[in-house]
């Protein structure tokens, strides 16, 4: 059978691309005149430290026979006789020379068999061992435990995760993959030669920088997540390979916290009818029951199945997240917990859209009822090259043409619309009365946003399900910064069931969260520019009102179908 073909898409603080601290074993540290490796009690650990790792050559091995399960001996009688015996001094022969003689196989193992767990004997530089990413806390200087890409993510699932049916190849088995490092978590601070590159990419890899090139949350004190710009990039590479023609889907790997939002933005930029399959994991590869290698096979064979295909040559089910075997709608897809079973389908209306059994058998049960990647409205195909934005000058508000897409069709990175997120709680005001000039705070927030030469708005998060706030003269100042051109949308606080009242002035986000309504307003920005400016926001005229109220109409149309 033919083998698919599938990107791995590499994105930022991705767990499921994380790694434990690669911690020097005993063997290492008595071999160098150190005490064994010890536990947290203080204790010296009955287990050494085993890690994937590759031989640099040949070396034959003698396995005891009947080691690989307790009970494998109990059922001797069905086994077919070892390769030789090794006596109590070591030496190997073919017969049994004596009662003491341990039965096994003979085997020689190669580099070219790939990754076998082994002891970690790497030192410092100083003779010290390793314990954490850095030599010492707190250090400046640094390794790393992502991975740059994801190769050696997917070489150490098809080479140690065992499947059910006792196999291993799980991924390899069935597809072809390519590599790419849209937004790593990972990087090569001192840079790669390109016959080195296990990526997707060409040419050398000049030397990178934490927080420019590649995002990674570990070591804490050099924690980086990528700006809103860097969205920009990620949307112009995602669909670059989504629109290639070499693949039949993708595969996103981020950070748990973060997935659901760049599922939900691909689902609505990315002008794809490819399946784009979306995994996190709360545990870093190798730790102890870790989940990230299951998400990952499991998009594997979602992808393969085909159950997304809605007959016509479409995908049906949009961008989905997949995680502990069940199949999340990007819209809905919500992490509550870093633990299994973290994930879940917010608006109350469904957004699990399938799962996978048990033995691995994928279905799909139900599909979204809303617009997303190839039928989106405000899909990169689909936005203009410019918008009418709004600034604060010397003379007032002015109207100018502001870009969003490059000549070629790429999103540009200052195209990414500013919109902040005000949450609303009760007693929410600073003091009596509807005097502005008691919430300085939202004041210099609409001045800011006016003043920043960018693409902006709000999204309150405020009362549910209505989305109403509790401080009318917050609602006040909002309504007036809808005459200034900034649009603002209303959503329930939390993960509301019920949906946000229509208002002629404001936006509803419907049953979204404020972080899902935030992504989409951040779209639709780039698809209508600002709401139309009057003359005088606190006095519009009787035709500025009717004009917001049709711009806001363009607005809720996309919200109530996305």
């Amino acid at each position: 059978m033919s083998k698919i073909r599938i990107a791995h898409l590499a994105g930022p603080t991705a767990t499921i691309q994380n790694t434990p601290p690669l911690v020097t074993s005993s063997k290492a540290r008595v071999k160098a005149g150190l005490a064994p490796l010890a536990l947290a009690n203080g204790e010296a650990s009955a287990f050494d430290t085993l890690r994937a790792q590759k031989l640099a050559a040949p070396v034959k091995v003698y396995i005891e026979q009947f080691s690989a399960h307790p009970l494998e001996a109990d059922a001797a009688e069905l086994y077919g006789p070892p390769d030789g015996y090794v006596a109590p001094g070591g030496s190997f022969s073919k017969t049994k020379t004596s009662e003491a003689d341990t039965p096994v196989y003979e085997v020689e193992l190669t580099p070219e068999d790939g990754l076998y767990p082994m002891p970690y004997m790497a030192l410092q530089a100083d003779g010290s061992p390793w314990e954490e990413e850095t030599p010492q806390p707190n250090s400046e200087k640094s390794r790393q435990g992502f991975f740059p890409d994801g190769s050696r993510s997917f070489e150490e699932i098809d080479r140690l995760s065992v499947g059910v049916d006792g196999k291993v190849n799980l991924i390899g088995g069935r597809a072809e993959v390519d590599f790419f490092r849209v937004s790593p978590p990972g990087g090569f601070v001192s840079g790669l030669a390109h016959e080195k590159r296990a990526d997707a990419g060409e040419g050398d890899i000049a030397p990178e920088r934490m927080g420019y090139e590649f995002f990674g949350y570990k070591p804490w004190h050099l924690a980086k997540s990528p700006p809103r710009p860097v969205l920009a990039k990620i949307t112009n590479d995602v669909q670059a390979v989504m629109s290639s023609g070499t693949y039949d889907g993708a595969i996103w790997t981020q950070g748990s916290p973060q997935v659901e939002e760049s599922a939900y933005w691909f689902n609505l930029l990315i002008d794809t009818k490819l399946p784009i399959a979306c995994n996190a994991a709360q545990r870093p590869q190798g730790q102890i029951s870790n989940d990230g290698p299951a998400n990952i096979v499991d998009s594997v064979t979602y992808i393969e199945s085909g159950i997304w295909k809605d007959g016509q040559g479409g995908n049906r089910c949009g961008t989905v997240v997949i995680q502990e075997q069940q199949f999340f709608a990007a819209r809905e897809v919500a992490k509550v917990d870093a633990r299994p079973g973290g994930y879940v389908a917010t608006g109350g209306h469904g957004g699990i859209v399938g799962q996978l059994t048990h033995t691995g058998k994928p279905y799909v049960m139900y599909v979204p009822a809303y617009k997303h990647t190839a039928t989106s409205d405000v899909n990169i195909t689909r936005l203009p090259s410019t918008v009418k934005a709004t600034r604060l000058g010397a003379i007032g508000l002015e109207t100018y043409d502001f870009a969003v897409k490059d000549g070629a069709g790429r999103l540009l990175a200052d195209a990414v619309p500013a919109v902040t997120i005000l949450k609303e709680g009760g007693y929410f005001a600073d003091t009596f009365g509807d005097d502005p000039a008691h919430e300085p705070d939202l004041t210099m927030l609409i001045e800011l946003k006016l003043k920043g030469g960018r693409l902006g708005g709000f999204v309150v998060e405020g009362l549910v399900p209505y989305g109403m706030g509790t401080s009318e003269l917050r609602m006040k100042m909002l309504r007036k910064a809808s005459y200034m051109g900034l649009p603002v949308v209303r959503t329930g606080r939390g993960y509301q069931e019920g949906f946000a009242d229509p208002d002629p002035y404001t936006i509803a986000g419907l049953n979204l969260t404020s972080t899902k309504a935030r992504l989409l307003l951040m779209a639709a920005l780039m698809k209508f520019g600002h709401l139309p400016a009057a003359a005088n926001p606190d006095a519009p005229t009787g035709a500025e009102v009717e004009a917001l109220k049709m711009a806001i109409a363009a607005y809720q149309q996309v919200f109530d179908t996305h």
